[in-house]
């Protein structure tokens, strides 16, 4: 008897130090109501993840990721999540009312849904274009509201890891210093109205010779600078093309200034013939580094701005094709 109780015991000591080994990749299952599409995309810079959705909204998969940041895109909305291998989450979210639904559990859930919460804050903490008009004053306190604001949901959510703790107070503070440049490059933006544009001098003009914005005075001009790597840049071409056509022989001319660098410059030109681009197509003569895109503060694109037929400027930021506003500026001007 006495040896059966010392083997049962040595079994408990063993069943009782086993180590349980963890998983090195993270479980993502959950369902999606009124949902959008076949699939789920994970992706940071790139896709990392396709995973299937069913035709009852489930899904279920795993993936090894880097612990860090990434973006869960269902094919209409898209949610950040922070994922580490070990992570096990189910996920539930209606498509009809995204942000104010998506929630998480398992392993790895006060995570993610202190960044839904974070998500909802930052939609009723500000208005971009709203903050963007305020006052010097008025700007500066309530960037300081964003930010307790932020750290006080941070603070008052439980079991979070160390890491991601202080990788969300580096957020917090990079929103601020981000939302502050912005602020002031919008404030530099707003001085140059209605004051006489910078040029551009003998840009290469895809139809053959060089275009100068002197040449297009006793016309409005509305400029677009972009890129053929630049994704938002493409997106806004269909729009580009219909405005182009609806203002076709109107006292306006469209430019596109291309910010490719030289090594695609034959990219330019292919896209100019496959995407059949109109307008007056151009090329800046030093990328990014040019003086007439350094003059306007183009530090991300596409920028669309609109000069006067004396050459003034109306809007050093004017709105996308695919923004009602910019129509409505056209008949405002009588163009």
């Amino acid at each position: 008897m006495k040896n059966l109780i010392y083997i049962v015991s040595i079994a408990i000591v063993f069943v009782s130090c086993k180590k349980e080994v963890p998983k090195d990749y993270v479980t993502l299952s959950g369902t999606i109501s009124n949902q959008n599409s076949d699939s789920l995309v994970v992706f940071e810079k790139d896709i990392i993840k396709t995973i299937n959705v069913n035709l009852d909204g489930t899904f279920s998969d795993t993936l090894k990721v880097k612990t860090g940041d990434y973006i869960i895109f269902d094919g209409g909305e898209s949610a950040p999540v922070y994922l580490k291998n070990g992570y096990d989450l189910n996920i539930t979210l209606d498509t009809k009312e995204f942000d104010e639904t998506i929630t998480f559990q398992g392993a790895g859930a006060e995570a993610n849904n202190y960044l839904a919460k974070k998500t909802l804050l930052q939609e009723k903490a500000f208005n971009f274009e709203d903050l963007m008009r305020l006052d010097r004053a008025n700007f500066n306190k309530k960037l300081v509201s964003i930010e307790n604001d932020f750290k006080s949901l941070l603070q008052n959510t439980k079991n979070l890891d160390t890491a991601f703790v202080s990788s969300q107070e580096k957020a917090a503070t990079s929103l601020v210093k981000e939302l502050a440049t912005v602020y002031e490059e919008k404030q530099f933006l707003l001085a140059m109205n209605g004051k006489e544009s910078p040029k551009f001098v003998d840009y290469e003009n895809y139809a053959g010779g060089s275009t100068s914005l002197e040449d297009l005075k006793g016309k409005y001009v509305y400029i677009d600078v972009w890129a053929t790597w630049c994704g938002p840049c493409k997106m806004e071409i269909p729009f580009l093309k219909e405005v182009e056509k609806q203002y076709h022989n109107k006292n306006i001319e469209f430019v596109s200034i291309s910010v490719d660098k030289e090594v695609d410059y034959d990219k330019w030109k292919t896209m100019i013939t496959e995407k059949e681009l109109s307008g007056i197509q151009l090329i800046a003569d030093n990328d990014f580094k040019s003086t007439f895109v350094k003059d306007y503060k183009i530090n991300g694109i596409p920028r669309f701005i609109l000069i006067d037929p004396q050459g003034k400027i109306i809007d050093a930021e004017a709105p996308r094709p695919s923004n009602d506003k910019l129509i409505d500026l056209f008949k405002e001007l009588n163009i």
